[in-house]
């Protein structure tokens, strides 16, 4: 077994050995996702579709480090290539073919070179987003099998592969190699493994189609359990996601209330998940939740996920602002939020067990249908004066202005007041429905009580029948959100646009002549709910060029930029951190030394009005517009 014709046939069936460990490892860990609930999943054009999701939508992402991109790509892509090359060369012709095992080891010499970055991450000193444990291991492992490789390769391609050299480069490579192997069910390998599967099976395949997927999925109310308790409430993708997280602390680094020192991780969310479901997984070894609050609780498909005691708390789950950051920054895809709320749906809609300052709310909603208890018809009082017409049952206009909560706040009102005048200047033909406009079901939705969601969004979807319109405009991303990506699952399709998208188009089709506001300095706040929720962050930057401002960019800024604190419910949840969402929001808008801060959504306007101390100016865009519309006269 020492000659050159018997290792180039050990050296491939070493890879062959490889395989088959990792195909049976990674059978071992399906068992576990079979625990999850039943999903239709397109396997068709999911595999179809997977070269392009690797190489285009994941790294797409991956790039955003270019460090880690260079890296993933020299150490992926070398470990493929060698290891495919390797397990060809089985075949004789390719074997016996000395210039083959040249390329063969030029493969693991680009592994090495990857193993060797892959290692300066996390030697001599870690990168703080990184976990450590068996990650730490990983790099040796990479290093071993990509060493190993390269000299037994090379060795066989000079023809003297029956060395002891040989037989030790092969050791280590079979070291290195197996130990990998071994990885892909409990260790980090085992991203590689189920973020493919995961690609394939993704839960939001319209995220692939350059197109926004970011509507909640409807819950079935008359289902025996409502939301996730346990890891079993879960769909298997879902939990199949879980399991591709490679631990790289990009959604924790990006998360608004992980730097507000609230206690949310949303990696160590999903490395919660990942532990409640498997009763073998090694110990998390990455930053914890702020706060302390650490629970190891029980593992099982049936063990309840969520309690003081339990794995995760519940002030973890209402820290939460559902802005997005976390997806967005994810190179493995998961979807943190639709386990957030699927969890909090349980605890609000089976439990009762909704935040104390939240109950208020929530039951004004589903008295009332606002968030406030006010009356509907008080809705429009911001209006005094403006004689603002109401669109009556069977009447007809060619834009329906959905006012939203901000209609109720009196500094907001100043913006809607901005938005009507410059209607009325435009010559636009609009109404607004007055007392017959209930909230869109958005806070109930993202607080969990999705019964109280549908009964609103099909109350309002009846009222919108009744009337005859072009499209819906309004100030307030997250009533366009609802409209635009939640109602058309309960019948409801409409066009819906942003006021600052259409404030755009009055301008450019000549309704609308603004001046040049030249000494105007602004820096322009992006609305999670627009910008990653429905990808709209060219428009309100397109509008601010037109009236001459000159804008500045905050370090994060369009689909990356970071949350006001003022989603998902996170002001009536009011779980207590050590900084304030908004305050860290306004020091980023400070760095750029604008003197306006231009917002488009009622809910940032009140977040960051309400920092003390602040330099800048609070304006929503339609006001700016206005000032420049005056000036231009």
């Amino acid at each position: 077994m020492t000659g050159p014709v018997s290792l180039t046939t050990v050296f491939p069936g070493l890879v062959w050995a490889m395989a088959i460990l990792a195909l049976v490892q990674i059978f071992r860990r399906a068992a576990l996702w079979r625990a999850g609930a039943a999903a239709s999943v397109p396997w068709f054009s999911g595999l179809a579709s997977l070269p392009r999701r690797y190489l285009v939508d994941v790294h797409h992402v991956v790039a955003r480090d270019g460090y880690a991109s260079r890296m993933h790509a020299v150490v992926a892509g070398g470990m493929l290539a060698a290891s495919l090359l390797t397990a060809l060369a089985i075949l004789p012709p390719l074997g016996g073919f000395r210039p083959y095992w040249g390329v063969v080891a030029l493969a693991f010499g680009v592994m090495a070179a990857g193993s060797l970055m892959v290692g300066a991450r996390r030697y001599p000193v870690k990168k703080p987003r990184l976990s450590a444990g068996r990650f730490q291991v990983l790099p040796v492992l990479l290093l071993a099998y990509a060493l190993g490789g390269t000299v037994t390769a090379l060795l066989l391609a000079f023809g003297v592969g029956d060395t002891g050299l040989a037989l030790v480069a092969a050791a280590l490579a079979a070291a290195g190699g197996l130990g990998l192997a071994f990885e892909v069910r409990h260790g980090p390998m085992r991203h590689a493994a189920a973020g493919a599967l995961h690609l394939v099976a993704h839960p939001r395949p319209g995220r692939f189609e350059g197109r926004p997927d970011t509507a909640l999925q409807p819950l079935d109310l008359d289902a025996p359990r409502l939301g996730a308790e346990m890891p079993a409430d879960f769909t298997w993708n879902r939990l199949l996601s879980y399991d591709a997280c490679v631990s790289c602390g990009r959604c924790e680094i990006a998360c608004p209330a992980f730097a507000a020192g609230q206690p949310l991780n949303p990696k160590k969310l999903i490395q919660d998940l990942v532990a409640g479901l498997s009763p073998a997984e090694p110990a998390y070894a990455g930053a914890p939740y702020p706060g302390g609050r650490d629970a190891m609780g029980g593992r099982g498909a049936l063990i309840e996920l969520v309690g003081p005691e339990a794995r995760i708390h519940p002030d973890t789950l209402w820290s939460c602002t559902t802005c997005r950051a976390c997806v967005e920054e994810c190179p493995m895809m998961i979807e943190h939020v639709d386990a957030v709320v699927a969890l909090r749906r349980n605890q609000t809609l089976e439990l009762g067990a909704l935040p104390e300052k939240a109950v208020g709310p929530v039951t004004e909603l589903r008295q009332t249908g606002e968030a406030g208890g006010r009356p509907l018809a008080a809705r429009t009082d911001f209006a005094a004066g403006l004689d603002l017409p109401v669109l009556a049952p069977r009447g007809r206009a060619d834009v329906l202005l959905w006012l939203g909560e901000g209609a109720y706040d009196l500094r907001y009102g100043r913006s809607l007041r901005a938005l009507v005048r410059l209607l009325r200047q435009a010559g636009v033909d609009f109404a607004v429905l007055g007392p017959d406009e209930r909230d869109t079901g958005d806070l109930a939705r993202r607080l969990g009580d999705e019964a109280t969601f549908q009964a609103l969004a099909k109350a309002n979807i009846a009222t919108l029948a009744a009337r005859d319109f072009g499209r819906i405009v309004t100030a307030d991303p997250h009533a366009l959100h609802a409209l635009r990506n939640e109602y058309p699952a309960f019948g409801g399709r409409y066009a819906v646009t942003h006021h600052t998208a259409f404030l755009l188009e009055l301008i450019q089709a000549g309704r609308l002549t603004p001046g040049r506001l030249t000494d105007c300095s602004v820096t322009y706040h992006d609305p999670c709910y627009l910008a990653r929720y429905n990808g709209e962050t060219e428009a309100p930057r397109a509008l601010l060029d037109a009236i001459g401002v000159s804008r500045v960019e905050m370090a994060r800024s369009g689909r990356r930029a970071m949350c006001c604190g003022g989603g998902g419910g996170a002001p009536v949840s009011d779980v207590p951190g050590e900084r304030r969402i908004p305050d860290l929001r306004m020091a980023q808008a400070a760095e750029t030394g604008a003197g306006i801060v231009a917002v488009a959504c009622p809910s940032c306007t009140a977040m960051l009005e309400g920092v003390p101390d602040r330099k800048a100016e609070i304006r929503d865009i339609a006001e700016l517009l206005l000032q420049a519309v005056e000036a231009g006269r």
